[in-house]
Formats: C-alpha cells, sequence, structure tokens
C-alpha cells in the first residue's frame, strides 16, 4: 500500500510540475492486451525515472522484464537485475513524446509493472482521465462514425470511468477497452468538444451503461444485474437500432468418444472438436467450475432456454449439459459432466461465448439429431446506450445531447467536479 501510494504522490508531483494542476487520474491494470504472462518486452522513448536511485533506463533500448522463481527482473542494454515486485517508471513530463511501449504498443503517462501471484508481470497504467477516454472511444466504436455519436460515446465513457474511478479497473470489456496511445483524430476531438461532462440523475452519477446493440428493445438495470431498477434505463422500442440479427449452431457430438484410438501415444493430444471456439469456451468454463487439467469436449446432451422471459422480450433462465474428458497432471484421464438445470442464462452465455451468444434477446432455439441452432438479436446487455442506434440517431441529425436523453432519459449533462 505504501508504494502504490509513493507512487501516485509522485506521479501527481510530475503533473504539478509541468502541467500547472494535476488532473484527474486513472489507474487500468492491462489484461486485455497483455493477457496472464510472466514476461513482456518493454521500451522507452523520453526521459523516465524509477524510486530506485540506482537503475537508469535508456531511451530506445529493448528491455525484458521477467518473472523467474517468484521474482521480477529486468534485462536489457547495460542493465541486468532484479526489481522491486512494483516496479514503477514515472515521466520526467508527460506529454505524446513520452511513451512506454509494451510488446510495442505505446502507452502514455506512468507504468508500475506488478509480480501478480509470484508468477505473473502486470502492468498498470496512470494516467489523466481525458487521455485515458482518448484511448478508450476509438475501440469502443467505429471512428468514421457521426461526429454527435461519438460525442455521446465520449460523454457515457467519461461518466462510466468516473463513476468507477475509485476502483482498480482493467482494460477489458468488464470496464472498458483501452488500448493505450490509439488515438484517432476524430475520437480525440469528440472527447476534447465534450471535455469534463458527465450524465447524472438528481445531481448523482449514473453508471451510463452501453453495449453494441439492444436488438431493437432497450433493457432494464435490473434484468440484467438485480438490484433496484433504474428509471433512466427504461425498457422501450429502440426505433434506431439496427437490430443485428445473430445466430450460430452448435453440434450434439463434438468427438465421438468410440472413435478414439488409445493405442496410440498422441490419443488424448490428437482429439479436436468439431466447435473448435465454442469448445474453447466450454473448456475454460469447465475448468472454473473446479475440473483442473486438459479438457476434451464430447458431447452437449442438452441445451435449452426456457420460454419466460422479461417484458424487454429476453430470456431469462435454461439448462445445459456438457460431457467431457480431463486428463489431470499424472496422465489420469477421467470421463466428467457438467450440468446446469434451470440457471440464470448469464451463467450458460460464459460457456458459448459472448461473441457468439450475443444477447439474450433470443428468437429460437431448434434441435435435431446432430445439432443446435439458435437465433436471436442484438449484442451485449442491451441497457442504456445503444452504440449503433446511436450512431444512426447521429446520422439522421440528432445532436449528442439528444442522444443521451433518448437513451438516459431524465438525466441532465453536467460539468464533473473534482472532490
Amino acid at each position: 500500500m505504501k508504494k502504490i501510494l509513493f507512487f501516485t504522490c509522485m506521479f501527481l508531483f510530475a503533473f504539478d510540475l509541468y502541467q500547472g494542476s494535476a488532473e484527474e487520474l486513472v489507474r487500468v491494470r492491462l489484461e486485455n492486451f497483455v493477457g496472464d504472462t510472466n514476461e513482456i518486452q518493454m521500451r522507452i522513448t523520453g526521459d523516465y525515472f524509477t524510486i530506485d536511485p540506482t537503475l537508469t533506463l535508456q531511451e530506445g533500448v529493448n528491455y525484458r522484464l521477467y518473472v523467474n522463481k517468484g521474482n521480477l527482473y529486468l534485462r536489457g542494454g547495460e542493465v541486468n537485475q532484479q526489481v522491486d515486485p512494483s516496479f514503477l517508471l514515472i515521466p520526467r513530463n508527460y506529454d505524446e513524446n513520452h511513451r512506454v511501449y509494451i510488446n510495442e504498443r505505446p502507452y502514455l503517462g506512468a507504468m508500475e509493472f506488478q509480480l501478480e501471484n509470484n508468477q505473473n508481470v502486470r502492468p498498470v497504467n496512470q494516467l489523466p482521465l481525458e487521455d485515458y477516454l482518448k484511448g478508450v472511444v476509438p475501440l469502443e466504436v467505429f471512428s468514421s462514425w457521426n461526429i454527435e455519436a461519438l460525442k455521446a460515446q465520449a460523454l457515457a465513457a467519461r461518466t462510466y470511468a468516473v463513476s468507477h474511478m475509485k476502483e482498480d479497473m482493467d482494460d477489458t470489456t468488464f470496464y472498458q477497452v483501452y488500448g493505450g496511445y490509439a488515438w484517432n483524430v476524430r475520437t480525440t476531438q469528440a472527447v476534447e468538444a465534450t471535455r469534463g461532462q458527465v450524465i447524472t440523475f438528481k445531481n448523482k452519477l449514473i453508471d451510463a451503461f452501453y453495449s453494441a446493440s439492444n436488438g431493437g428493445m432497450t433493457e432494464n438495470n435490473k434484468n440484467v444485474w438485480g438490484g433496484k431498477s433504474r428509471s433512466f434505463y427504461p425498457i422501450k422500442e429502440d426505433p434506431f437500432d439496427p437490430v443485428h440479427p445473430w445466430e450460430f449452431t452448435l453440434s450434439k457430438t463434438q468427438i465421438y468418444l468410440e472413435d478414439i484410438d488409445w493405442d496410440s501415444i498422441d490419443g488424448f493430444d490428437g482429439l479436436q472438436e468439431k466447435d473448435k471456439e465454442i469448445a474453447a469456451a466450454m473448456k475454460r468454463s469447465v475448468n472454473r467450475q473446479g475440473y483442473p487439467g486438459e479438457i476434451v469436449i464430447l458431447s452437449i446432451p442438452k441445451f435449452e432456454v426456457n420460454p419466460k422471459k422479461f417484458n424487454s422480450k429476453r430470456s431469462m433462465t435454461g439448462s445445459i449439459e456438457v460431457e467431457f474428458l480431463q486428463r489431470l497432471i499424472d496422465g489420469t484421464i477421467l470421463l466428467g459432466k457438467v450440468a446446469l438445470q434451470d440457471v440464470n442464462l448469464n451463467q450458460i452465455r460464459p460457456m458459448i461465448g459472448g461473441t457468439i451468444f450475443k444477447s439474450y434477446y433470443i428468437d429460437s432455439l431448434d434441435s435435431d439429431d446432430k445439432k443446435y441452432v439458435m437465433r436471436g438479436r442484438g449484442y451485449g446487455h442491451g441497457v442504456g446506450m445503444s452504440q449503433w442506434g446511436a450512431s444512426i440517431m447521429g446520422d439522421k441529425g440528432k445532436n449528442y445531447e439528444e442522444i443521451i436523453q433518448f437513451y438516459f432519459p431524465g438525466t441532465s449533462i453536467t460539468n464533473y467536479e473534482r472532490k
């Protein structure tokens, strides 16, 4: 905790010194791009300093930051040494010429490299709020969209970020996708045009949820996450959303057990499911449900969606069964089965994958002896702003204030004041 406080104070000092006043700072754990890894490649442009007076990094040198036996090491140029498990890089000046490149992706601001679980390197970027947003908006929407839609997205992203400022945010869809110094001229213009503006309801920040497409019908927050229903997340038809129909097919049998050649040396290693992408999601889900080791999906004997729906026409619950082989670390192979009966669909969707099972707005689920076919509409939870709907509203001449009012009715646009 002391190191984190010191890091924050030092970075605030740097911004005070070179910008005249300290802007609100955002901390972002880099998980989406980096993943879980015990090694990263890193280099800098510009002058950076660390809290270790004996350690100096040179501009343009390629450094390797890696974990070995539970310790963090830095190697490159004239540096070859163990570093603190919370290794900090702080720019002498904050500007676009000072960048930290991680696996060749540039980031502005300060970078903390944490030793995570004694085995992974976890970068944590800290930078001003507005510049963070410039790295969010071009990854959340298409920069070619109408500028008013981009402004609405900037406003929603800023509101969401400020409302989660005290949390340890990451760069995944769990919070907001963030790509570092991946700025675009048009989205940067949208961020700057709405600088400091947030969405409030009765003088309080809202979460400002958004998703790619609501399928033509918005959703209430209570139906997705529980809790108290919010009036600015109504269930209503959206004439601007382009619906985005989708479908996927899932084979009931992925691998026939009787076809496996157990006498072959690579009999298990050579097994491959029919639906590779869905099977990959199922394997991760099976691991998370308490089955360690290597997993091979054999079949999905049951996959159902119950007929009861919310007023938003979205499905609520369903059932699924997955049969699989599990190979333990000692080579033992077991036959296993996961069965979820009449559970919330948010437990089943991850087993298929959110990019395939795109929403809970399901039109049909049909099956025969060999396969399941699901059809639906929308992409995401459907609460708050539809990004595609906002784009079409902009094309129809609506300004960003009108877009915000349509998707967050009863709210106000106000200037954020740092507390």
